[in-house]
């Protein structure tokens, strides 16, 4: 009760604020609310190689502001309640842009009524589906009725969502309740860098500079799903001591845990010849996955980009049915996975060491997921998004 009626008041005094900006006059602008950042920065990036006259704002989560900071040809704001002037701009921000990207779901976009030349293009953070999300996600059940109505109205605000592959764009379609006319198949921009050999040798050649000991090794890479509880209570399922004496010798474990996770250090510690920690931030897992030779993973998003590179991914659901009932899983998980599914290390090791996988199911899946991600997905949406536009120059004086 206390939560949603802090959450109305949040949105009342956004709503108010927003009126008020609105009455300036929109602006030859391009606003960026960013969450995850990796599809933000391949959008941006593609606006300023086809020479977009607009200017652009980055709002920034605390986690992704550093991403953004430094950018030389852009405006970048902390965007976090708690800090009033820079809320106050972006808000302003938000008000007078032609055009918004989004990444992720925020409640904002319930207290607000865009003027009609304004689009709303979320970019998602994610390629596939494998956990249920939207309308979707289990816990709407226990959601009160004004919550559910908030939903839909940030879902309303969404012109169009970008997919790439047709099974996305059904997802999206359920999961937000859109229209297909919403969906933009113009391919995930971050997906770009997969078809760029020159950019992921030299993201291969700087991880292995940075870190000799997975020179000439084959590189395992754990990233599991992040799990609520986990920040107080880690424990890391996988044995890495089973799996240091018996893979020690030809391979290397990376972590890809969550940055917030405390006490992981034990394991590079007490095996710094096997493991390599990567969980900071400033590693960007696209530049992982191009390194690793296998991937180890759960519910994670993120075997829809690493199948694009059609490698070996065991999936380590030890938690499967407790997953399934309290987070929810898309129908049908367990049969339509491109790699074996696996609830112990021992079938890890046993898997990696007789070399038992199928990768006609991880050339299938990427084609399946990746339909529309074929190399040129940040070209296809900015000139789908700013063909209509003509920025004859840029707007200044704020």
């Amino acid at each position: 009760m206390v939560r949603e009626l802090a959450i109305c008041f949040y949105l009342f005094v956004f709503k108010c604020l927003f009126s008020i900006f609105s009455l300036w006059p929109l602006r030859n602008k391009t606003t960026f609310v960013v969450s995850f950042g990796d599809n933000t920065q391949y959008v941006y990036e593609e606006i300023r190689r086809q020479h977009i006259l607009t200017d652009v704002v980055f709002l920034c989560e605390q986690k992704v502001f550093p991403k953004f900071k430094d950018v030389q040809e852009a405006t970048t704001i902390l965007f976090e309640a708690k800090h009033i002037m820079n809320w106050l701009k972006a808000v302003f921000h938000i008000a007078t842009s032609r055009h918004i990207f989004i990444d992720n779901y925020f409640g904002f976009l319930a207290a607000v009524t865009f003027k009609k030349e304004v689009k709303c293009i979320q970019l998602w953070h994610a390629s596939g589906a494998m956990k249920k999300f939207g309308l979707e996600d289990e816990s709407i059940k226990t959601r009160t009725d004004r919550a559910r109505e908030r939903f839909l109205q940030v879902y309303r605000k969404f012109d169009r969502v970008i997919a790439g592959s047709d099974v996305m764009t059904e997802i999206f379609m359920k999961s937000f309740n859109l229209k297909k006319e919403n969906i933009l198949p113009t391919g995930v921009p971050r997906t770009d860098f997969f078809y760029n050999e020159e950019a992921k040798r030299k993201a291969i050649d700087t991880l292995l500079h940075q870190h000799p000991s997975l020179r000439a090794k084959k590189i395992i890479l754990y990233a599991p799903t992040y799990r609520d509880h986990e920040l107080e209570h880690f424990n890391l399922v996988l044995e890495v001591e089973k799996m240091a004496h018996e893979l020690g010798q030809d391979y290397r474990l990376i972590l890809r845990l969550h940055p917030a996770i405390v006490h992981k250090d034990e394991y590079v510690l007490r095996y710094s010849d096997f493991v390599v920690d990567l969980s900071s931030s400033q590693y960007d897992i696209n530049e992982l996955l191009v390194a690793a030779d296998y991937l180890i993973t759960d519910y994670s998003s993120i075997p829809y980009d690493f199948s694009i590179l059609h490698k070996p991914i065991i999936f380590f659901a030890y938690d499967l049915d407790e997953y399934k009932e309290h987070r929810g899983l898309m129908e049908g998980f367990e049969d339509n996975l491109p790699g074996p599914l696996v609830k112990d290390t021992q079938s890890i090791i046993d898997l990696i060491q007789n070399n038992r996988f199928d990768l006609s199911l991880v050339e299938y899946y990427a084609e399946k997921w990746n339909q529309y991600s074929k190399g040129c997905s940040s070209q296809n949406l900015v000139q789908y998004i700013f063909a209509e536009e003509s920025f004859k120059a840029k707007s200044t004086g704020y």
